[in-house]
């Protein structure tokens, strides 16, 4: 467990001393934030803050990770290998929207179709090696069957998993994106997310059924090829991103850009696929799916009928547009999605004591 705690540590570190010099590194190169006209006027201030911040947590992650590896003697497993490379390989579609937006000082950066490519081929590369790579109990990262706190039901066989956990990488990637738009917003909740899933890692680890003969209840066992590489992944990105939060939050003196959230949304999505909790992601980023639905609320209200549901979406503009102090939002919102995940790993406990 020294790696859990050895990943987390040196991930915050990073972040908290990194994230500075990138901000005057960028500040310096005059990368800063494009504000659309049409959002809350409060927002024109933050115009010409550094973006792309999330070039620092995916950093300090990946470094945290493999010092972890090299300071403890451990070796490194394919389904942590895979979660990082998802993770860098989206948060590298990110940055060249990003890029585009600052130096062309085009507000939508990518294309469509070039950001759509470059998220399907990273996603798809992640989801076929996730399938390989077998241990010797004949265990991928992934598995074909759908899971919530284990895998259930039938194999949906290769080609259906690949379509299933593209639907999850872009809908989780571009969740996080649409909650990046207030300070802190999106960094303090996938804080919470990775947090649990430092939790669900060790767990998974501790009742693993590599370890089924020294189990009470060898029933109740997860099979997960690496839980516990898992874990040390997620706690290598909650420190990241605790330390990211420091200079993240209101008044921000960086914004993670597309480079952080699409980076994001991919380690949530591989995280899930790998640790085999793939529907229960919905609950445990509860807030991500809520923002993500007030936007297919709005977009289909207004098409259907003409009307709008909602003053502004994503939803955390409707509440600003209401006189809400970006702070209070902020706060409320990080309420809202603490008790997604303490609901979220209370249904995975039960899961597993009703099987135990």
């Amino acid at each position: 467990m020294r790696q859990i705690l050895f990943a987390g540590v040196i991930g915050l570190f990073l972040t908290l001393i990194g994230t500075p010099l990138l901000i005057k590194l960028l500040a310096k190169k005059g990368y800063g934030q494009y504000i659309r006209d049409d959002g809350p006027r409060e927002h024109a201030s933050k115009r010409g803050t550094p973006t792309m911040g999330g070039i620092a947590f995916i950093l300090a992650t990946i470094i945290a990770y493999f010092a972890t590896k090299l300071i403890t003697g451990a070796e490194t497993t394919f389904s942590g290998l895979l979660v990082l490379f998802l993770m860098a390989g989206m948060g590298l579609v990110g940055f060249l929207d990003d890029y585009i937006k600052i130096i062309k000082r085009r507000s939508l950066g990518l294309r469509a179709k070039a950001k759509m490519a470059g998220q399907l081929i990273v996603g798809i590369t992640f989801a076929v090696l996730a399938l390989q790579f077998a241990d010797n109990r004949g265990n991928t990262p992934a598995s074909t069957k759908l899971s919530f706190v284990t895998d259930f039901g039938w194999s949906i066989g290769p080609v259906l998993f690949v379509v299933w956990a593209l639907f999850m990488i872009l809908a989780m990637s571009n969740g996080v994106n649409l909650t990046d738009g207030l300070d802190g917003l999106a960094t303090g909740a996938s804080v919470m997310v990775f947090g649990a899933y430092t939790f669900i890692g060790v767990w998974q680890f501790q009742e693993s059924c590599a370890n089924a003969q020294t189990l009470t209840n060898p029933s109740a066992c997860f099979e997960v090829r690496d839980p516990l590489d898992l874990a040390i992944v997620a706690s290598a990105l909650m420190g990241a991103c605790f330390g990211f939060l420091w200079w993240n939050t209101s008044p921000a003196k960086i914004f993670m850009g597309d480079t952080g959230s699409l980076a994001l949304g991919g380690a949530l999505a591989g995280l899930a696929i790998c640790s085999r909790t793939e529907l229960l992601l919905a609950l445990l980023g509860g807030l991500f799916v809520l923002i993500t639905m007030s936007v297919v609320i709005q977009v289909g209200s207004f098409r259907l009928t003409g009307k709008r549901v909602f003053r502004m979406a994503p939803l955390q503009h409707h509440f600003e547009l209401k006189g809400w102090s970006e702070v209070l939002v902020v706060v409320r919102f990080w309420i809202i999605q603490g008790m997604c995940v303490i609901v979220g790993l209370g249904l995975f406990y039960a899961g597993w004591a009703a099987d135990k």
